[in-house]
Formats: C-alpha cells, sequence, structure tokens
C-alpha cells in the first residue's frame, strides 16, 4: 500500500503540482515572464543532466549496451514525430503566433498529453526500478514542466480560452503521467522492461533539453551570463540530487 501511495505523490508531483507555473501565468503575467526566462535554461540543465547520468547509467546497468541503441531511437522518434506532425513542447505564446486555430489547439494540447504520459512512464519504470530514482524523476519531470506549462497556458490564452477552461483541460492532460506510471506498475514484468522504457524515457528527456529547451534560450535574447548560470544551476541541483540520494543497486 505504502508503494502505491508513494507512486501515486511522485506522479502527482511531476505532473498536477507542475501546472503552479500555469497557474502563475494565468494570475501574473509580469511574474510569470520572469520565472519562464530563468526557467527554460534551468530546465535545460535539468533535463540533460537526469538523462546522462540518471536514466542512462541506470537503464544500461539493467539491460546493458542495447540502452545506448534505445536512447539513440527514442530521440530519433521524437524528432521524427513531431517534426513530421507537430511539437510536443511549445513554450511561451510569441509574437509570431497571428492566428492560432483550433485544429492547432487540438494539436498541442494532443502533443502535451502525450508528453505528460511519458513523463508518467519515466518516474513508473524508475521507481519500479528504486524508490529513490523514481523520486529524483519525478522532481526533474517537475522543474521542466513549470515553463512547459506556462507556454502551454500562454498559447491557449492567445487563442481565446477562458482561465477555468485553460486550467481545466490541463488538469485532465497532466493527470495522464499518474496514467502512465501506474500502467507500468500494473503491467510491470521484469526490470529488463523497465530498462528499456528508463532508456526511451531518456532519450526523450535527452531530446526536449539540448534540442527544445537549449535553443529557446536564444531566442530569448538573454545576457549571456543570465542564461549560463541558471543551466548550470539546473545541472548542479540534479548532480548534487543523484549524490545525496542513493539510487544504485
Amino acid at each position: 500500500m505504502n508503494e502505491v501511495l508513494n507512486l501515486f505523490l511522485l506522479a502527482l508531483l511531476g505532473s498536477v503540482i507542475a501546472l503552479f507555473g500555469g497557474v502563475v501565468f494565468l494570475y501574473n503575467r509580469s511574474l510569470s515572464s520572469t520565472l519562464e526566462k530563468y526557467s527554460v535554461p534551468f530546465a535545460a540543465g535539468v533535463l540533460v543532466t537526469v538523462s546522462l547520468l540518471g536514466l542512462i547509467p541506470e537503464s544500461e546497468h539493467e539491460i546493458g549496451e542495447i540502452s545506448h541503441w534505445i536512447v539513440l531511437g527514442s530521440f530519433l522518434g521524437v524528432y521524427l514525430f513531431e517534426h513530421l506532425f507537430f511539437g510536443i513542447h511549445h513554450h511561451g505564446d510569441g509574437d509570431d503566433h497571428h492566428e492560432i486555430k483550433d485544429s492547432s489547439i487540438g494539436l498541442v494540447i494532443f502533443g502535451d498529453t502525450i508528453h505528460n504520459f511519458i513523463d508518467g512512464v519515466a518516474i513508473g519504470a524508475s521507481f519500479m526500478i528504486n524508490p529513490n530514482l523514481g523520486l529524483i524523476t519525478a522532481f526533474s519531470t517537475f522543474l521542466h514542466e513549470v515553463p512547459h506549462e506556462i507556454g502551454d497556458f500562454g498559447i491557449l490564452l492567445k487563442a481565446g480560452w477562458k482561465n477555468s477552461r485553460i486550467l481545466l483541460i490541463n488538469i485532465f492532460s497532466s493527470l495522464t503521467t499518474i496514467i502512465g506510471a501506474f500502467l507500468v506498475y500494473l503491467f510491470n514484468s521484469n526490470d529488463y522492461l523497465n530498462g528499456s522504457l528508463m532508456a526511451v524515457s531518456a532519450g526523450v528527456f535527452l531530446y526536449l533539453g539540448a534540442s527544445d529547451f537549449l535553443p529557446k534560450i536564444k531566442e530569448q535574447k538573454l545576457h549571456k551570463l543570465k542564461s549560463i548560470l541558471p543551466l548550470i544551476l539546473g545541472s548542479a541541483i540534479i548532480i548534487l540530487t543523484l549524490l545525496l540520494i542513493p539510487h544504485e543497486h
């Protein structure tokens, strides 16, 4: 029972609680603008570090060198999926969005839901390997979801949605994180499956950090020091967390 409760709380941390960033955007645009500027490089550091130092090594420990091929495959798969169909991640409501169609909004919500589900799979697979690694993954998910939620809320606001509708649809979307985590928990069969799922999650996290969040930093035109320090801080926090919380077998 405690195991189920712990997994639920971790999935909640990486999903519904992360909606705080979007709620800030709804009720305080100036504060959310500042938050997004510095949270994007911060999230980039978090994602890349937890992928390279947390998920990939643990996945390799479970399934061997094939984990590297799975990471590469998921990295390329997300790239192809995003560029052939639509973007999984969106940040900010940008001045270049002159008109946002209902069909585009549907794709944004669908993509966000898929991403939340993948977050849940990452949390669930990590938790099944080691509860402490599940905690680290959930913490990382929370840290990178804040700027993501701000971006999604901004897009929906620009499309003319009301605050209550935006909040409701994002709550339902975020619940797929919990669904993803418990599907892994309920249908877990062996460590090989968990290791493979962790490798997939590592590839997705690495793609989002390196190909999505990092390029966004240049678009924000921040002073170099103001973009570098949050990046280093995000990486340092994950490194410190990995050192302080034992997660190896």
